[in-house]
């Protein structure tokens, strides 16, 4: 009698970077991959985007989506074009937030190509977008939603529940139960505690392997309030008569954004200036999470289930259009413009940016993570010219890093949530952070919590069994 091929993990992304996670699932002779993320940041993590995928997109039978980031989602299309036709497991907010986020997303890699090629940058000619919004779309078709505590059962050998993580909307933890009786928990990205919207995320509960992100595995937010130096910034940057520019990512931050600008505004602290959020993306999420909040979705704080007043800010602007976009980029009075993309590698805020970094009296704020090669990266770390739509602006305005606003666990927010294991996991798999924040974080949890932990390369496979 033939012997059955030991249940495995396949490290195909996330790994020593924070992004492109991709985890690949296998026992019996059955294929799920966890997350199918995008690689950004640097050249040579986007060029992984173009390599052949490591098995045969039609051999997986699911997918499984922790989040609507795209660097858990948004290789999808990608995915189906290359012979993917699976089920696609993600909550029912993830669903909503990726027909937000990956069409946004198929059409940025048109542009990006038909502008390469109309300048003449693109190394390979004619430049082709990575997907097309139409392929995206395509892809949603293959999108099953599930409830936040259901368990469902992919290919007679996985047996999955999406439980919730507090990162955004919909964001959830994967719990793995496979033949053999092992019980692998994903993290996806966890979210904060004290996320204003958002309850924290679920216990681990029971697990042999766990996989816990670690995108701020080496150090702890800053504990001073960031509403209270953003309320500070807002008025230096009125008093100038500067415009405020905020890259913020359209999912979650935004409106994490909108709540403290209402709570400010509530408060008699915000200026009277105009507040524009300047994202056809952005605002489409933010009526998702209208709708969340209004009909109670579990991952809501309870006190705030049906609250229709959370993002209420007094002169609020929403533009959709481009023509509204061109004329925000050309104020002369003060306002407060929140574009994406949050790293500023692309979209409407590079525009803004554009028009007023060469000015001292306006300000960037910068609220989430920074990857290594993204140009918010570039303004964090205090660059005097940044090159933008093939030309270098000078960086004159301030610029302002509040990392607080993060929806990120930092490294004592993530021991905490592995503190909540019932027991003992065989290995802790640490992913999706830059390799000095997995690596600190593998540390910590080695000297804390006393157990194994791992930082594993790209193609790492691990064989998924108990010790003897």
């Amino acid at each position: 009698m033939a012997t059955r091929q030991p249940a495995t993990l396949t490290v195909y992304g996330g790994a020593r970077t924070v992004t492109g996670s991709r985890y690949l699932l296998e026992a019996h002779g059955r294929r799920v991959l966890v997350d199918c993320g995008i690689f950004q940041g640097l050249k040579e993590l986007r060029e992984r985007n173009w390599a052949p995928f490591p098995v045969d997109p039609a051999s997986l039978d699911a997918v499984v989506v922790t989040h609507a980031h795209l660097d858990h989602g948004g290789y999808l299309p990608r995915l189906v074009s290359l012979g993917f036709d699976g089920p696609v497991y993600c909550t029912k907010d993830t669903a909503a937030l990726m027909g937000v986020v990956l069409p946004d997303s198929g059409r940025l890699h048109e542009e990006e190509a038909e502008f390469a090629n109309r300048i003449g940058s693109a190394k390979h000619r004619p430049a082709l977008p990575l997907y097309t919004e139409h392929e995206a779309y395509s892809s949603l078709e293959y999108l099953e939603p599930v409830e936040f505590g259901e368990s469902f059962d992919i290919a007679e050998a996985f047996t999955f529940r999406l439980d919730v993580a507090g990162h955004i909307l919909g964001s959830a933890t994967a719990h793995c139960e496979l033949p053999n009786g092992i019980k692998v928990r994903f993290s996806g990205d966890l979210g904060r505690p004290n996320h204003p919207v958002l309850r924290e995320a679920d216990s681990v509960g029971d697990a042999d392997f766990i996989l816990c992100e670690s995108t701020y595995g080496d150090r702890t937010h800053n504990p001073d309030d960031p509403v209270e130096r953003l309320a500070a910034l807002i008025t230096r940057t009125a008093d100038r008569g500067g415009v405020l520019v905020i890259p913020a990512f359209a999912v979650d931050r935004t409106e994490v954004l909108l709540y403290n600008l209402a709570r400010l505004a509530q408060e008699g602290r915000l200026p009277a200036i105009p507040v524009f959020v300047d994202s056809p993306m952005a605002l489409a999420a933010l009526r998702v999470y209208r709708t969340a909040i209004k009909e109670g979705r579990a991952d809501i704080r309870p006190e705030l289930r049906g609250d229709g007043s959370l993002f209420e800010v007094p002169l609020l602007e929403e533009n959709e259009t481009p023509e509204g976009s061109k004329k925000i980029s050309h104020r002369s009075q003060s306002a407060i413009i929140i574009a994406g993309a949050g790293m500023a590698t692309g979209g409407r805020v590079t525009h803004h940016l554009e028009q007023y970094l060469p000015d001292s009296k306006n300000s960037v704020a910068l609220v989430g993570f920074q990857a290594a090669g993204t140009r918010g990266r570039a303004l964090l770390d205090g660059v005097d010219v940044l090159k933008m739509h093939g030309k270098y602006i000078p960086v004159r305005a301030e610029v302002c890093d509040l990392p607080g606003f993060s929806v990120h666990a930092d490294r004592n927010e993530l021991v905490s949530w592995l503190r909540t294991a019932d027991r003992e996991p065989e290995t802790v798999l640490v992913v999706h952070g830059e390799e000095s924040a997995a690596e600190s974080l593998r540390r910590t949890i080695t000297k804390e919590l006393g157990w194994t932990a791992v930082a594993p390369s790209t193609g790492e496979r691990f064989s998924l069994r108990r010790s003897q």
